[in-house]
This record gives C-alpha cells, structure tokens and sequence, in this order.
C-alpha cells in the first residue's frame, strides 16, 4: 500500500521536509504559528488547519518512509 514510499529518494524528502518545516522563514515559521494555536485552543479556521497539515505532511512521509525502512532492515 505504501509502497510510493521506496521510490521517493531521502535525498529529496529530507529538503522537502527542511523547507516546508521552516517556510516563511519570517517572521514565524507557519508549522510552529499553526502548532501553537493548536496548543492554546484557537486553530479553528479550516484554512489555518489546511495549513498545519500541508506543512506536515512531507514530515509525515518522511517519518513513515523511515519506519519502513527501518522494520525491513530489522525483520
């Protein structure tokens, strides 16, 4: 099922997340604006939401990638 994980290349997905983690450089980064206003209670707009997940989402995939290849080395 994720197998489109194997063909998505570290040396791609590590930048990708880099950027998408740290983009605006300022005045905030949008990742850490949008999980602060998650933490006090106020990400309610669903483009604020929209947001916090596009920023993490190459995160996500790189976290996923890792774990797959980690349990096929292990197992």
């Amino acid at each position: 099922m994720l197998d489109f994980l194997d063909r998505i290349p570290y040396s791609l997905l590590v930048p990708a997340t880099v950027l998408m983690l740290l983009a605006p450089f300022r005045p905030m980064p949008h990742a850490l604006e949008k999980l602060i206003m998650l933490k006090n209670g106020v990400l309610r707009r669903p483009l604020d939401i929209f947001d916090l997940f596009l920023h993490l989402a190459p995160l996500a995939l790189l976290l996923l990638k890792a774990a797959r290849d980690f349990a096929g080395k292990a197992g």
